[in-house]
Formats: C-alpha cells, sequence, structure tokens
C-alpha cells in the first residue's frame, strides 16, 4: 500500500496549545499606538456622559483651571492624564505643576488642535479626560 503524501504531525506541533495564541492577539488590540509627526491626528472620541466615564487616574475628581505654578491634588490628576495620552515617556505625577507639567500640556494642545497656553481649562480637562480613555495614545 503506498504511502499517504502527508507527513504526520510533529509532536511539538501538536502539543502546541491553542491559547497562546488568543492571548497575542488580546494583547495586539490593546497595544497603544503613536502617530508620526505632521501625521493628522483623529478628533478625540465622544466622551460619555459623566456617570459612565471611568478614568484611568484617580487622585481627584475636580477639574479646576490650572497652570504653571499650582499644586495638588488636581495637578496629579492632569498629570495622569497627560500620562495616558501622550506617547514618548512619562511626566512625574507629583502634583507640581512645573516646567515639565507645562511643556507636556503645550505639547497635548497642539496635538489636540486647541488653543496652546499652558493653561489646564475647561476645554483642555475634557480632551484630557477623553483622550486618556482611548485605547490607544492619540498624541
Amino acid at each position: 500500500m503506498p504511502r499517504s503524501s502527508r507527513s504526520a504531525p510533529s509532536s511539538s506541533a501538536s502539543s502546541t496549545p491553542v491559547e497562546p495564541r488568543a492571548t497575542v492577539t488580546e494583547t495586539e488590540t490593546k497595544t497603544r499606538t503613536e502617530t508620526r509627526p505632521g501625521t493628522p491626528v483623529p478628533a478625540p472620541p465622544t466622551p460619555p456622559p459623566a456617570a459612565d466615564r471611568t478614568s484611568p487616574c484617580t487622585y481627584t475628581g475636580s477639574t479646576p483651571s490650572i497652570q504653571e505654578g499650582a499644586t495638588g491634588p488636581a495637578v496629579q490628576q492632569a498629570q495622569c492624564l497627560l500620562n495616558f495620552s501622550l506617547s514618548g515617556g512619562t511626566i512625574p505625577e507629583d502634583g507640581d505643576f512645573g516646567p515639565v507639567t507645562d511643556a507636556a500640556t503645550r505639547r497635548f494642545q497642539d496635538c489636540a488642535g486647541i488653543t496652546v497656553d499652558g493653561l489646564i481649562g475647561p476645554e483642555t480637562w475634557s480632551y484630557l479626560i477623553a483622550w486618556a480613555a482611548a485605547p490607544s495614545f492619540v498624541c
């Protein structure tokens, strides 16, 4: 009787579990991506109603207008949200709105297409909150 042209699967192939492939796929869909400089940035996702919104940062729910020189939990919240919105490294979440936080704020505002003034007011807060919850880096 002639042998089949198909070869038997090797023992290592038959013992490979299927689950790691699913895990890799799941991980790949959660990977944050970066945009290239000069690439148009899509509009931020429409934030859900406040009651449904979950922030990755939990320093405070307060969103006062803050700028360089401010300190406290609202600054930590903004720093955390900036870290979730910006690619290219993190800024310290130390509650001190200094030159590093100011530069990150201005970079975020420029990327978001909003007024670049270093002030985190209502407009910047709304973009930070929406973009930090996005599945990938926006800026």
